[in-house]
């Protein structure tokens, strides 16, 4: 399977493309924002292609053409303002699901966060990134895309366990 890793420097997207890489029945294509990203990333066994999510949904679907599964990690990261969060976890993100429907590209995978359909369990914080996230997913779900959404809570740069703990909803 060819499977596209929006966000590969990131470092879910990064761990992703990683254990992708070592996987030799699937192809990993990693889109990256710059170009001077690129060389880490096919260390880990990643194609590249570059592209920017504030860019229109055509340059995207040119540059995840030939996938066949979309893993949206990106994010506009814990630095920016709550405008870029905007523009990069939610405007981002659509414009990837309708550049995948336009490229033909039926499966994609959102990494988003815990309860972010629960408004009420927003932290005041970071409430744009959760408001960014929430419609997103919303989106995602009422599109024509084969979807998963996964809503992590807490990640750590802790060595994995191999265990994972789902809840029913």
């Amino acid at each position: 399977m060819n499977v596209l890793v929006i966000g590969a420097n990131g470092k879910v997207g990064r761990h992703l493309v990683r254990l992708l890489g070592q996987n030799k029945s699937h192809r990993v294509k990693a889109l990256i924002r710059h170009s001077d990203q690129a060389e880490a990333l096919e260390r880990l066994g990643a194609e590249t292609v570059v592209a920017d999510l504030e860019g229109t949904v055509g340059e995207i679907a040119e540059a995840i053409k030939g996938s066949d599964a979309i893993v949206f990690t990106a994010g506009s990261g814990g630095k920016t303002g709550a405008d870029k969060t905007l523009l990069i976890d939610l405007d981002g993100a659509v414009k990837v699901m309708e550049a995948a429907e336009q490229a033909g590209i039926q499966r994609f995978v959102m990494v988003s966060a815990l309860h972010a359909e629960k408004r009420e369990q927003w932290p005041e914080s970071i409430k744009p990134y959760y408001v960014a996230k929430h419609y997103a997913d919303r989106l995602l779900e009422a599109s024509n895309l084969d979807y998963t959404i996964l809503r992590p809570g807490g990640l750590t740069d802790d060595v994995g366990t191999g265990k994972v703990a789902t809840g029913e909803d």
